[in-house]
């Protein structure tokens, strides 16, 4: 993560802004942490360190991915076991009034929250590739925040509520798996389980065992959906998991292995024919270029 997004830790406990605040820390000595409430939303994006979190007279262990909703006065501190690893997180605040606003636009931007505050169920484990998609809309959001370009403002507001209903269609979608109401066609089935095994070999051997149909019926239905093939949409379906993690700051190597690509060279064809730049190019201009 660029130091240029790091904020200095502050004991704060309210908000300067009447809709949003984001920031993200990077702490290498303890910071001073105590039981505290607040009137607004807080979304807690866990990255790194050997913490847990206390909600009430709870305390839960946190891991990479972990997404924690603090919902307007409910106690809750951050519980720091040692400083061995940097202690890095995202926090995101949000008004009352923000979230109104957004729910009489539609009613989804709420679900997440009135479902903590029901259920009482503060946190969200998720996988690497939802994360960083996660990722990529914050670091979208910092960057725009610490922008002075035509339009910020209106697009500081469409990027708060992306990412917000984004963590909620997560949450719901965890919530309500898919039922037989849902379209059970082949071609469908297949790309849902592209989408659960994207890091894994999807060749059309693999695609043809898991469902007991021909490699070249399996062909036939992508380019009868899609007008390409099956290893062209994979490739394309990769190729953006890859770049939504190399602009959430993800190094080069760890994305490429992480996404099914077998080797950098593969890798580096595959997105400079896509995006027409380098991996390492285009992450670094979308850092620098301001």
């Amino acid at each position: 993560m660029q130091k240029k997004f790091t904020t200095r830790f502050s004991t704060r406990q309210y908000m300067l802004s009447k809709d949003f605040e984001l920031y993200y820390y990077d702490d290498s000595a303890k910071p001073r942490m105590s039981l505290h409430t607040h009137d607004y939303y807080e979304f807690y994006f866990f990255l790194e360190g050997d913490v847990s979190i206390r909600i009430g007279q709870e305390t839960f262990p946190l891991s990479y991915g972990d997404v924690i909703v603090i919902p307007p006065h409910i106690s809750h501190m951050a519980v720091i076991h040692s400083m061995e690893l940097p202690y890095r997180r995202f926090v995101f605040w949000i008004s009352q009034e923000f979230c109104n606003a957004l729910l009489q636009q539609s009613v989804d931007y709420g679900y997440l929250m009135q479902m903590v505050q029901i259920k009482k169920n503060y946190i969200f484990h998720n996988d690497k590739i939802s994360f960083h998609t996660i990722q990529s809309k914050i670091i979208q959001l910092l960057m725009e925040m610490q922008s002075n370009r035509f339009g910020r403002d209106p697009l500081l507001t469409l990027y708060a509520g992306d990412l917000i209903l984004y963590v909620n269609r997560l949450v719901y979608e965890k919530e309500h798996p898919e039922t037989a109401a849902v379209s059970n066609t082949l071609y469908q089935n297949i790309c849902n389980f592209i989408e659960g095994h994207i890091d894994e070999d999807l060749s059309l051997d693999r695609l043809s065992k898991e469902f007991f149909v021909s490699k070249y019926h399996i062909s036939h239905v992508f380019k009868d959906n899609l007008g390409f093939s099956v290893h062209q949409y994979i490739t394309k379906k990769r190729l953006a998991l890859c770049r939504q993690a190399l602009l959430g700051g993800h190094s080069v190597i760890e994305t490429y292995e992480a996404y099914g690509f077998k080797d950098y060279s593969a890798f580096f064809r595959a997105f400079k024919k896509e995006y027409g730049i380098s991996p390492k190019v285009m992450q670094e201009s979308y850092f620098l270029h301001r």
